[in-house]
């Protein structure tokens, strides 16, 4: 056989590798458990000291009931089926594809503003006239604004 020896030498190395491996996983597992013993699960120790003690060494010894399987309730029956809360999705999918189709840009105009204007003239009764103002008090005011109002400064250069 003429198979290199630098073979056998590495898989040799390989081995010890795996073994040292091993024993470092099998050490921090046990270092893990350990830690897990002294950690949550172990009792806590009270304080006789404090105001509370005797409350809570009664509330610990006390016995307690805890539910079982058989006190989960059963499902409601007036709920509906998985396919029907479906097909109420794809219709408010729908719907709101619909009000984006319908609600895009340059969908809709404006027109017959004058007809619209017109008509919201004749509901709100007799004596309007219109946009203009026609009150002399709401002239004078504007006039008093507008002398009032000062131009912001230049900008700093």
């Amino acid at each position: 056989m003429n198979a290199s020896l630098r073979l056998f030498v590495t898989n040799r190395l390989t081995r010890r590798a795996l073994r040292v491996g091993v024993a470092l996983g099998c050490l921090s597992a046990a270092a893990g458990v350990a830690g897990c013993a002294s950690g949550p699960f172990a009792p806590a120790s009270l304080d006789k000291a404090s105001a509370a003690s005797a409350e809570i060494s009664t509330l610990a010894s006390a016995a307690k009931t805890y539910p079982t399987f058989a006190d989960i309730p059963p499902p409601p029956a007036d709920v509906r089926p998985d396919r029907a809360w479906g097909k109420a999705a794809a219709e408010v999918e729908g719907d709101g594809a619909a009000l984006a189709a319908a609600t895009a840009p340059s969908t809709w105009t404006l027109s017959a503003t004058d007809s619209f204007a017109a008509r919201a003239l004749a509901a709100a009764g007799p004596g309007v006239e219109g946009p203009d103002s026609t009150t002399a008090a709401t002239e004078a005011f504007a006039k008093q604004a507008r002398q009032r109002a000062t131009p912001p400064p230049p900008p700093k250069k």
